[in-house]
């Protein structure tokens, strides 16, 4: 099922943990007003994976600022968790592009970097992120530096740090972006399994059509700047989700509107 532009989404799933209704949004260079959102309408509901895909410089980026307080809207409006009062701080946990591990830190004590800024028990946080190092592939390198880490392993290193934070929404800026085909692959499967444990709010934002669709359950296509919603599209693919299924009829038909959406605007 699609959504163009324009329509209503109330229709969709309900208690939404991210809403963003008609968010305009525009700086100022070279002294004139360079518009970057336009009235851009988005939800994401507990529990839910969602995407977010567009050329690039359209203001995918500036969106996941607004949400997270770093940057204020110039018209519309976003509620986190229903209310309106709630500061981004205690529901939003944010993993920009790069992984920001801190290098002069070890691998155990970067991931739990957030809950020591929140000023929880330090070493409860620590025997929470030991338990949890053979789900993030991490076992055996607690003590390790980021140095010594490849490129999937900082990112898991950064996406658990992320999950640690005990936020209700993540998002998250283009984490694979960097990585190799392959690696890139195996952390896509990767991460729907530790998502599937946690089944926290993911916003994800991301340049590939085929990870868009393979990890989400629906996914947003901006237009070119100033972004609006070109296509609001509900993936309905069975979970869970077999890597094979990109090369499936159903898969290759939403591949598709996607593709129609990017190129007709």
């Amino acid at each position: 099922m699609s959504v163009t532009a324009g329509e209503s989404i109330n229709k969709f799933k309900s208690d939404p943990v991210v809403l963003m209704e008609g968010v305009s949004k525009s700086f100022m260079v070279g002294g004139k007003p360079l518009p970057v959102l336009d009235g851009v309408s988005v939800r994401v509901s507990s529990g839910e994976f969602v995407s977010l895909i567009g050329p690039s410089g359209c203001g995918k980026s500036t969106l996941f600022n607004i949400i997270c307080g770093l940057e204020r809207p110039d018209g519309g409006r976003v509620v986190l968790a229903q209310n309106e009062d709630l500061r981004a701080a205690e529901v939003v946990s944010y993993m920009p592009q790069k992984d920001l591990l801190l290098p002069w830190r070890t691998v155990l004590n970067n991931v739990i970097l957030a809950r020591e800024v929140a000023g929880d028990d330090r070493a409860e946080a620590r025997r929470e992120a030991e338990r949890l190092m053979p789900l993030f592939g991490l076992a055996g390198f607690e003590n390790s530096y980021p140095a010594g880490l490849s490129g999937g392993m900082r990112q898991r290193a950064a996406l658990m740090r992320t999950m640690l934070a005990r936020r209700e929404i993540l998002l998250l800026d283009e984490p694979f972006g960097a990585l190799d085909a392959i690696t890139r692959t195996k952390m896509q499967r990767w991460l729907l399994e530790v998502w599937d444990k946690f089944r926290q709010a993911v916003f994800f934002i991301t340049h590939d059509i085929e990870e868009a669709l393979f990890l989400s359950d629906r996914v947003y296509v901006l237009t070119p700047r100033p972004a609006g919603v070109a296509l609001h599209l509900e993936v309905g693919l069975p979970r869970p989700r077999r890597y094979e299924c990109v090369t499936d009829a159903d898969f290759l038909a939403l591949k598709k509107q996607v593709m129609q959406a990017l190129t007709s605007v």
